[in-house]
């Protein structure tokens, strides 16, 4: 379990609103394949030290119902538990990937409608596929390495399937959303049982997606964590591609006028023992206090 400071001694977290003012500063205005412009940062480090509150930004609400943070959470679940269709998704209680898996969308990637594809975040955290014709769980792999040899430098998991993802002279993208993120590196000091959980995104948009991205890769460590025996301590965050789009700009700007909030306490059920039986209900938030009500940021679907 994360040993969190009382929360009157937790320090106020600047970083995500230092993201958004870099990148609304410094950024350049590019074009994207969403048919909007955006601005963007390069290269970006994030630090989450657990025992400051669990990082669910308070620039805004994410938990007022229905709650953001636990459908974060929901998808992160169904994920880890290899669902690529929409039906299976929906299982897990996670419907918003409709929009992206409609008839015309998957035709285009010879897909059936509905199926997120082969080169998903589910199907390559669960079924890798290999040269030996069998599929390669990741997730499973990693837990069994962790509870055997958890000194090894090489507790990794990709997203990334090379053959599904290029386009072009002839190739058909075997992914309706190619992944954003999902690249992680678990560390452990065995001699403290300490986990750290280093995460690296390759695009995120910044006034949306990271901050589900923050809560899920969090939960993931303390997920890891309980299941293994270890004690979850930071989570390290690397953002390559950093955008803001255009028509963000103002929401964005209402959140850069709130004040630095303190994050809040976030428990899990301790009698949960395998990664793969974790739900959104059995994540528990306490002391969150954001400054603005829950909204609506634009984004481009």
């Amino acid at each position: 379990m994360i040993e969190y400071r009382p929360f009157e001694e937790r320090t106020p977290d600047t970083q995500y609103r230092e993201l958004l003012r870099t990148i609304k500063e410094k950024g350049e205005e590019v074009d994207t394949q969403m048919d909007h412009p955006a601005y963007k940062w390069i290269g970006s480090l994030l630090r989450f030290p657990l025992e400051n509150g669990f990082p669910v930004i308070t620039e805004r609400d994410l938990v007022s119902e229905p709650s953001q943070f636990k459908m974060a959470i929901a998808e992160l679940v169904a994920f880890l538990n290899g669902a690529q269709t929409l039906d299976e998704m929906k299982k897990f209680g996670v419907g918003w990937w409709k929009a992206w898996v409609t008839e015309e969308k998957c035709a285009k990637r010879g897909l059936p409608t509905g199926d997120l594809g082969p080169g998903s975040y589910g199907a390559a955290w669960r079924r890798f596929p290999t040269s030996e014709g069998k599929s390669f769980d990741q997730i499973s792999t990693l837990i069994e390495q962790i509870e055997e040899i958890p000194h090894l430098r090489t507790l990794e998991v990709s997203p990334w399937i090379p053959q599904y993802i290029p386009r072009g002279k002839g190739r058909q993208q075997k992914v309706v959303v190619v992944p954003c993120h999902g690249w992680f590196h678990v560390h452990i000091n065995t001699r403290t049982k300490e986990m750290s959980l280093v995460h690296r995104q390759r695009s995120a948009d910044a006034p949306v997606g990271l901050v589900f991205n923050f809560i899920q890769y969090a939960a993931l460590l303390m997920m890891i964590a309980q299941v293994t025996g270890h004690k979850p301590k930071q989570l390290v965050y690397f953002v390559d591609d950093g955008h803001i789009y255009t028509e963000q700009m103002k929401d964005v700007e209402d959140l850069l006028q709130t004040k630095p909030g303190k994050f809040p306490t976030v428990t899990l059920d301790t009698s949960i023992k395998n990664i793969f039986d974790f739900r959104a209900e059995h994540f528990t938030i306490e002391d969150y206090h954001p400054e603005l009500p829950r909204r609506r940021i634009w984004t481009p679907v």
